[in-house]
């Protein structure tokens, strides 16, 4: 790796993978993996990686081996979105659900967190749920004077929705 560390190869590597074709970027990869088997990121972003190239599987196990290893700050957040997200498109919408609510808690100012939560559910069947929370992170991640005049009225709909 010459003078750079870790971390600007994995930035490289990231920056010059083609998303229609991860497998030289998984390549590239593997090895580094090899050579830092417990490192969160080099974990974390092989996931990454497994999961652009649709293997969800392989991405998940890489997920919770990152997170084990002490992720932190903003890949622990773009973790836990990509991780939720993988759980919900292997079918697990609880375990995903547990996830999103564990990582909100965490990360109350991700607005992402709170839109992946609403997809996951919408896939489990619970669409007031997705709804009402899509209207709450409305009234607080839209900063416009019409959105800000309406707000009361926006989180009163989401309550109204969420009790149906």
């Amino acid at each position: 790796m010459g003078g750079m560390t870790l971390d600007d190869e994995l930035d490289r590597l990231f920056n010059a993978r083609d998303r229609s074709n991860m497998q030289p970027t998984i390549d590239a990869l593997l090895p580094i993996h090899a050579s830092h088997p417990k490192n969160a990121r080099v974990l974390y972003e092989v996931g990454g990686a497994y999961d652009t190239a649709g293997q969800e599987a392989t991405a998940q196990g890489f997920y919770e081996k990152a997170l084990a290893a002490g992720l932190e700050g903003d890949l622990l957040r773009r973790c836990y979105v990509q991780y939720g997200s993988t759980l919900r498109n292997v079918g697990d919408h609880e375990k995903s659900l547990e996830v999103f609510a564990a990582a909100r808690k965490k990360f109350p100012e991700s607005a992402a967190l709170g839109v992946f939560e609403a997809i996951t559910f919408h896939a489990a069947g619970r669409s007031n749920e997705a709804i009402a929370s899509l209207l709450d992170l409305t009234a607080d991640f839209v900063r416009t004077p019409d959105i800000d005049r309406y707000k009361p009225a926006i989180n009163g709909n989401a309550a109204y929705i969420r009790s149906l």
